[in-house]
């Protein structure tokens, strides 16, 4: 390393300052309120929702999970079309989930998925785009949001690379049906493990909801889910990052 020269750490996990965790650490000892949507994922996600400027968002246990909550809130189970350039979790996410992965090249000037090619892969049974922003580039949401309304197949974004990124005047993470993120300790914004949904209307929320919580609320049992929340102990966040 030169001196002088600052180097940032690709995959090193930034870390808040221990006194600064051992709060909330003190808050979830006397609350006794160690999962199940606590007070601290529920900040966490509102100060998510203000930062990133959604309206809906939920707070996951992992960013694939997300991914696996999504496929199944919006009813995908044929074909999905995806790219071959991202992390093994886009395209198994889509194996696990029982559907067909179909890649489509990417374009090598943004890495992302090239829109001109996806066409050419649609037939009668693709259900979905699952496409993956990468290194903070964006995908060429203009022309999937049309293809995706000429073939009506819905809309998925990886967007484990884009939080914090903005595309004309909007949150990237605000394009597509829906789109996910990862917290895993090696992104640039994480909570150890976790990740979110983010999603445009109330009605998809409350699925997604449902979803991660193994599809009941209270004693009442409404639909199949799976265990895809987080804990009060993740939250690793630096409160500055939120500017406050």
């Amino acid at each position: 390393m030169n001196q002088g020269k600052a180097m940032i750490n690709v995959t090193r996990p930034f870390l808040p300052p221990q006194e600064e965790y051992n709060k909330y650490l003190n808050s979830i000892w006397e609350s006794h309120w160690l999962t199940n949507n606590g007070p601290l994922a529920r900040e966490l996600e509102t100060r998510l929702k203000e930062y990133l400027g959604v309206e809906y968002l939920q707070f996951t246990s992992n960013g694939t999970i997300a991914i696996q909550i999504a496929l199944k809130a919006l009813g995908i189970t044929k074909k999905v079309i995806t790219t071959p350039f991202s992390y093994v979790a886009t395209t198994s996410t889509i194996l696990w989930e029982g559907c067909v992965p179909v890649f489509v090249d990417i374009d090598p000037a943004t890495l992302c998925i090239d829109p001109n090619l996806v066409e050419d892969k649609i037939d009668e049974d693709t259900e979905a785009l699952l496409a993956t922003h990468v290194f903070g580039f964006p995908c060429a949401v203009e022309q999937l949001e049309a293809i995706g309304k000429k073939y009506n197949i819905k809309i998925i974004y990886d967007a484990a690379h884009a939080f914090g990124c903005r595309y004309m005047g909007r949150s990237l993470l605000d394009y597509g049906d829906i789109a996910t993120c990862s917290f895993h300790a090696t992104k640039i914004f994480h909570t150890g493990e976790g990740g979110c949904i983010i999603v445009h209307d109330s009605e998809l929320d409350r699925e997604v909801s449902l979803k991660k919580s193994f599809g009941h609320v209270g004693d009442d049992h409404i639909t199949l889910g799976v265990n895809g929340k987080n804990s009060e102990f993740t939250q690793l966040w630096d409160s500055r990052y939120f500017l406050i």
